[in-house]
């Protein structure tokens, strides 16, 4: 069973498409499919169910999925037991402030896992790099850019606050509301600029840099909080997620990159996979 049939399965399985599949491990699609007829021809079982929106693992894909993953595991584990010890190659991240703890370790865990000669180092996104995840709005125009994630910015609300009854929330009510400003924000310039045009002023009671310092100030109940509503703040069940009425900005998050390489190949191959 050749090894590369199955790296080609995980990723068709994880990807639920085999034009996705081919694009992130940089191959025609025919090879995809010719590697899976092949998986499937030699176990006698068929591995994905084709439909008109991509695939879906049958019950048997579903039990290979665990073992694929377990056998590549240790034969990478067996090759590197056996190769000859090199100094790693510095890998330089950019990572803009406020993307996300969680998702941003399961990122980087895969990243480290397929670069295993690389040292991996995170630097703010300002300095010299040879990748940034950032804000869409921060990329220089020679680089060129992979779309990850797409969220809106909303009203963070103390569980109590009288305006989290409300399932929407008007500018007019914002007015003269203990608000936590965050900065650097280019959507709280945004917010500022609409407020002043419509005569509206914010009581801004604490300035921070951080998303999750803002969450924390919300809960205690110092104010409210203008942020990105992604996933893994909007599970929170401590605060209150509103949308403002008139008021809809976005935040791009993109991966950035000038160059080639395998390890920038494997990051832009992971960046298709996590972003959505």
């Amino acid at each position: 069973m050749d090894l590369k049939s199955l790296n080609y399965f995980i990723s068709v399985y994880e990807l639920k498409s085999f034009s996705a599949a081919a694009k992130a491990c940089f191959i025609a699609q025919p090879s995809i499919s010719a590697a899976i007829a092949q998986l499937e021809q030699q176990l006698s079982v068929q591995l994905f169910i084709r439909h008109a929106r991509g695939v879906t693992p049958s019950e048997q894909g579903e039990k290979l999925f665990p073992l694929a993953k377990q056998l590549l595991g240790q034969a990478g584990a067996i090759k590197s037991i056996f190769s000859e010890k090199t100094d790693k190659q510095a890998f330089n991240l950019g990572v803009t402030r406020g993307l996300g703890v969680e998702r941003m370790s399961l990122l980087l865990k895969d990243f480290t896992s397929a670069n295993p000669m690389v040292e991996l180092t995170l630097v703010p996104h300002t300095e010299k790099v040879d990748a940034r995840i950032i804000l869409k709005d921060e990329r220089h125009e020679n680089e060129q850019y992979i779309n990850m994630w797409q969220e809106d910015y909303l009203l963070v609300l103390p569980y109590d606050h009288v305006l989290a009854l409300k399932d929407t929330v008007t500018l007019k009510q914002l007015d003269g509301l203990p608000f936590i400003q965050r900065t650097p924000c280019s959507a709280w310039n945004n917010l500022q600029d609409t407020l002043a045009l419509a005569g509206i002023s914010l009581d801004v009671r604490a300035k921070i840099t951080t998303i999750d310092y803002a969450l924390g100030l919300v809960h205690a109940g110092l104010g409210c909080a203008f942020l990105p509503a992604h996933s893994e703040i909007i599970k929170r069940n401590d605060v209150v997620f509103r949308p403002i009425v008139g008021l809809q900005l976005t935040r791009e998050i993109v991966l950035a990159y000038t160059e080639s390489s395998k390890a920038i190949n494997n990051l832009k191959r992971l960046a298709r996979k996590h972003g959505h």
